[in-house]
């Protein structure tokens, strides 16, 4: 969502980065971007003149005039800024000391509440908490079918006691009363004991009396520890308009951003929290209900701004991985064992686990010089790699290189693929293994120093090794008289003290006792060389 503005600001730090010394006017030009880049991005009029105001004053303050790098400076105050208005500090659910904590969610119709009653529903089961969610929503035509569905792909039940409105047409059924439903569905969480209630409320179309008295009333029969906003990031200025209707209309505690995955410019992200004081508490970032995340305004200015988001990364990857999982292939790796297609095809599920992977290399800093081939990235190709291992045998998978062109043909066929697909596969398998070999020799990554790839550095090289070729001696010349002659003043050196690097003790220069030199046995012309 924020690919945009992303890209602006990242462009206008650029600029500065090739100057040692900041001016007045290269201040000025730098805060005109950021506020066009704001502007564009669909953020609140006043968000984004207290937003420049205080970056052009903090720019051409001495924290940046004395600043060794004045550029990293000011890129420090925007992120400041920008952690500012999202919010500042993280802010998570407070709970009820006694009884089950209620938490409602009110907002528009059409910003994904009742999809997002199921998401939070999920995250709090993950926390431990037994959830319960209440289907408050009577008029939207068939909102209790969809929470009920919801419901049961996130395993947490749902109180539905009324089928609410069947029909077409956006219309209160008769006999249905939303504050009897939730008012029985608090009564329902004490008697079955659920620690968290969670009620989906009605919305419409527009900010109307109707919704505001309604939503009121269910908040006064249930007396919620958290009033939670859910506001569809996409709809631009609107956002302060509507966030700001309902703090007067019925008031609400924290906010939830949905359809954060979207294309528009999000300026409703960088508005709302601003805008009516209230805390952004969660992000929904995607269609299915794992795509749910707390909001840090720490990691998303550090998104905006191109430097990555590792925390959530690690956190999604510490979620998906399996530990025990992780551990055996360590212990398989360590006793020498090699790197299977099995065992590939289990890291890559547990990759897949972690979500969608556009995402997750778009947490990784610096990535927005390289968002067209994200972009570009086809996350099918994963598929296709998963369908060509299963398409394998055990013992092909254990050992590819038996795959011969008969079996590439099977494969191939089996999975849908062509046979220069899984040559490719098994071209990088293979250079994978190879990497995983050195890895587990303690050699660490191939082809760098000091490592395993290295001549000698690895298993096998610890027995015998193939003597080095000889090579001619460094400065001997090729001229028979000049080289006697080096080899004749080399002798006259001093002899190494005992403990050098040949190993010779203090008399190893000299000559043994009682051995004449001219008594021994040498070619024809070789006692020349032999003179002092």
């Amino acid at each position: 969502m924020f690919a945009t503005l992303s890209d602006r600001l990242t462009s206008t730090f650029r600029n500065l980065r090739s100057k040692g010394r900041l001016s007045e006017a290269d201040i000025d030009a730098t805060v005109r971007e950021i506020r066009r880049a704001l502007l564009d991005a669909d953020v609140a009029v006043p968000v984004v003149r207290a937003f420049t105001g205080a970056v052009r004053e903090r720019a051409l303050s001495a924290e940046v005039s004395g600043a060794l790098n004045p550029a990293q400076q000011v890129v420090k105050i925007v992120n400041d800024e920008l952690v500012g208005v999202l919010g500042r500090e993280t802010r998570t659910l407070r709970f009820a000391k006694t009884g089950p904590t209620v938490i409602l969610l009110a907002g528009l119709q059409g910003a994904g509440k009742t999809t997002l009653a199921g998401k939070l529903a999920l995250h709090l089961k993950g926390q431990g908490h037994t959830p319960l969610l209440v289907a408050a929503d009577l008029q939207r035509p068939n909102a209790v079918t969809q929470l009920q569905v919801v419901g049961e792909r996130a395993g947490v039940p749902v109180f539905a006691p009324h089928p609410g409105n069947q029909g077409l047409d956006d219309v209160l059924p008769a006999g249905a009363d939303p504050v009897a439903v939730a008012r029985a569905g608090l009564e329902a969480a004490r008697q079955r004991h659920h620690d968290v209630l969670v009620v989906d409320t009605a919305g419409r179309l527009g900010v109307d009396g109707g919704l505001m008295q309604q939503a009121a009333d269910i908040r006064d029969a249930v007396d919620p520890d958290e009033i939670l906003f859910v506001i569809d990031a996409m709809i631009g200025q609107d956002a302060v308009t509507t966030a700001q209707a309902f703090a007067d209309g019925v008031g609400f505690t924290g906010v939830v951003l949905s359809k954060l995955d979207g294309d528009a410019r999000g300026g409703a992200a960088l508005s709302v929290a601003s805008v009516t004081g209230r805390p952004i508490l969660f992000a929904s970032t995607g269609e299915k209900l794992t795509d749910f995340e707390v909001f840090h305004p720490d990691r998303m200015a550090s998104r905006i701004l191109d430097m990555g988001d590792v925390l959530t990364l690690i956190e999604q990857a510490e979620k998906a991985f399996d530990a025990e999982q992780a551990e055996r292939m360590a212990g398989k790796l360590a006793s020498g064992q090699d790197f299977t297609l099995g065992d590939f095809l289990v890291q890559m599920q547990q990759l897949r686990n972690m979500g969608s992977i556009k995402k997750m290399f778009g947490m990784l800093p610096g990535m927005g010089q390289m968002r067209e081939a994200l972009d570009n990235f086809d996350e099918r190709e994963v598929d296709r790699i998963e369908a060509i291992i299963r398409s394998m045998t055990p013992a092909e998978r254990e050992t590819p290189k038996i795959i011969n062109g008969s079996r590439r043909a099977r494969i191939a066929k089996g999975s849908g693929t062509t046979p220069a697909e899984i040559n490719q596969l098994l071209e990088r398998f293979d250079a994978a293994q190879k990497m995983m070999r050195t890895m587990a020799r303690g050699g660490g990554m191939p082809a760098m120093g000091g490592m395993g790839s290295l001549p000698g550095s690895g298993k096998k090289s610890r027995g015998r090794q193939a003597p080095a070729p000889a090579r001619k001696a460094k400065g001997k010349s090729g001229n028979p008289a000049k080289r006697a002659e080096q080899e004749r003043l080399g002798a006259q050196r001093p002899a190494a003290p005992a403990g050098s690097a040949f190993g010779l003790g203090a008399g190893a220069a000299q000559e043994p006792e009682g051995v004449d030199p001219s008594a021994l046995q040498l070619p024809a012309g070789l006692d020349r060389f032999l003179r002092r």
